[in-house]
């Protein structure tokens, strides 16, 4: 409920603080109208958004062919996993030393060759599973949402011109960006963790490999010559040692450990 008071608020305070000359009123609008679609975005229209700005990430990055190996690695690791509430899967692998892996509303599934590299094929499982689970919670549905609300910020200021003017008109990638790249509450964290858990066990996997990928992270992240590697995946991913336990706890309940 918060969220419907702060653009109407910022944008009296950007009204206030431009000279009629220099203000573009119509931008202005355009800013407020994002700030309301934002608050009543569907989930097809997260996927829409989300699969425009994949499409335009796959053509930038180094998207690995099909004949590659790490490509048929990830085929296998991925074996079963067709949909998430319906929505199909897509598994691309993109070809950079980055240690990072992400999932999209639209299904889009794309695991970085850096995070292969330093993983076993249960640990990638894992990292999957966990990412699936944040679309699967809607967690990319409000990253989303607070993604449109940002703009719609950027928009307002855009008006008087000048060099975020200029950087308004990329806002779509922005967006896109902002949203895939958003940190995660402890909570959301936690319920992913949970859906991760179910999700895989549900698809004939054991489940075991996701308190593996936490264990992973946590060593990378304690080795001089990986921490900086993993920084940004461990950094948005808190608490691991509670998480594992947590895991343990569910693995020990179900007789998988």
């Amino acid at each position: 409920m918060k969220c419907r008071f702060i653009i109407p608020v910022l944008s009296a305070a950007m009204m206030a603080s431009v000279s009629c000359a220099n203000l573009n009123t119509t931008t202005l609008l355009q800013g407020g109208m994002q700030a309301a679609q934002a608050m009543t975005i569907s989930d097809s229209d997260v996927r829409a958004y989300v699969a425009e700005y994949i499409t335009q990430l796959d053509a930038q990055s180094a998207v690995l062919p099909e004949s590659d190996a790490y490509t048929k690695r990830l085929r296998r690791i991925t074996s079963g996993l067709t949909n998430v509430d319906g929505v199909p899967l897509n598994f691309k692998v993109y070809k950079t030393n980055d240690v990072n892996a992400f999932a999209c509303a639209d299904g889009s599934v794309r695991v970085y060759s850096g995070l292969m590299d330093l993983m076993s094929d249960d640990e990638i499982l894992g990292v999957i599973g966990h990412e699936i689970g944040h679309v699967a919670m809607k967690h990319t549905r409000k990253q989303m949402q607070n993604a449109i609300m940002a703009s719609a910020a950027r928009t307002g200021l855009a008006s008087v011109g000048g060099t975020i003017g200029q950087l308004s008109q990329s806002e779509w990638g922005a967006i896109g960006e902002a949203a895939i790249n958003a940190k995660y509450s402890r909570k959301q964290e936690t319920q992913s963790d949970d859906f991760a858990y179910d999700f895989l066990k549900a698809a004939g996997k054991n489940p075991k490999c996701l308190m593996q990928s936490f264990q992973k992270l946590e060593s990378l992240s304690g080795n001089a010559k990986t921490s900086d590697l993993v920084s940004n995946l461990f950094s948005s991913h808190p608490d691991i040692a509670n998480r594992i336990s947590r895991v343990q706890s569910k693995l020990k309940a179900d007789g998988l450990l």
